[in-house]
């Protein structure tokens, strides 16, 4: 298995903790498993190989395309693997259990469960799995300078954290990182990744073994207005994976995903910070944003019926409302057409 590790301006202290991390791997053969770190375009800080190639037990290469940001570069870590398995880590993160890759190898190697060869209609039980989600934990930093663990414990599709995938399933479903996609591609991703392949060839690890470290020089991590800045770009996202499972004929998943980003947008815009007068500028944003990306996909919208709309609708409420969503004051088809009628085709 390969480690798929993209790098900008990490310095090799905060890097080294992935590796120190895999060193201490329990129950594993080191000479199956490899590191891959691309570096991304010529202005990325160089790293100590040699003497981190002298320091661990496992392979190190490196790769070094072209500047491409962050999609491009794991893209091109991937494209240098022959690895059976592989899993993408961020240079900055680490295993937070010594015994995280045995449960990987253990999962390549577990034989289709009996309940799914009967489910699935399977003549002959097959070995490993496509794509492996895991648990993993998030460290975070308190405004008094504490740390504290959160566990993301539920089928994400927002993360790349804590996920292995086997490498030719990728190369025949032709599943790469949107190179266009600079923020929120690893919901590009990891949604085409999950929904492309067979239900039973897609396995979850209950397990926490991958900790999503906190570093201070992170955006996304210390700047409060991130989400509110950010958000057309997860719009954008959607538009490129709805286009993408309408071009694979995967026209239930194109709905079902427009939907879903249809009643985030919505129930979203009614939380606190986006009804602050001093963030209307990032409201009016994605507004407008969002508007064109209905416009684009809106026969979506209109072939679901209600009752499939109102199932969607309630999940993402119910988690909108745990995140401080204040009462609506519009349904969501008089917020449509108020936009709608507020940005003009």
């Amino acid at each position: 298995m390969d480690l798929l590790v993209p790098h900008w301006q990490e310095a090799a202290k905060e890097m080294e903790p992935l590796l120190d991390s895999v060193k201490v791997q329990q129950q594993v053969d080191f000479s199956d498993i490899g590191v891959i770190i691309a570096y991304d375009g010529p202005e990325a800080s160089e790293l100590p190989l040699d003497e981190w190639r002298e320091r661990y037990p496992f392979a190190i290469e490196d790769v070094h395309p072209e500047k491409g940001g962050v999609s491009a570069t794991r893209n091109a870590a991937f494209d240098a693997s022959r690895a059976t398995y592989v899993m993408w880590c961020d240079a900055d993160d680490m295993f937070c259990d010594a015994c995280g890759m045995y449960l990987i190898f253990h999962e390549m190697d577990a034989e289709t469960p009996p309940q799914d060869m009967m489910a699935f209609g399977l003549k002959k039980p097959e070995k490993g799995f496509d794509v492996l989600i895991s648990v993993f934990r998030e460290e975070t930093k308190g405004p008094d300078g504490s740390f504290t663990f959160i566990n993301h414990d539920q089928l994400d599709t927002t993360f790349c954290h804590g996920k292995a995938y086997r490498r030719q399933y990728l190369i025949d479903k032709n599943l790469k990182y949107n190179s266009e996609l600079f923020i929120h591609e690893d919901s590009f991703f990891q949604i085409l990744a999950r929904e492309c392949a067979k239900p039973y060839r897609a396995k979850f690890c209950p397990m926490p073994f991958y900790l999503w470290k906190w570093r201070d020089s992170s955006v996304c991590r210390h700047d409060p207005d991130y989400i509110l800045k950010t958000m057309p770009n997860m719009i954008a996202s959607n538009s490129a994976v709805t286009d993408e499972f309408i071009r694979r004929g995967m026209t239930d998943k194109a709905a079902q995903y427009f939907v879903m980003m249809c009643f985030e947008v919505y129930y979203m815009l009614n939380k606190p910070e986006w009804l602050e007068k001093t963030n209307s500028q990032y409201r009016d944003k994605v507004e407008k944003d969002f508007v064109a990306h209905f416009r684009a996909h809106r026969e979506l919208w209109d072939d679901m019926s209600n009752q499939e709309k109102m199932m969607i609708s309630q999940g993402v409420r119910q988690r909108s409302v745990a995140e401080g969503m204040l009462m609506e004051a519009l349904t969501c088809p008089q917020w449509l057409d108020r936009i709608l009628e507020k940005y003009p085709a």
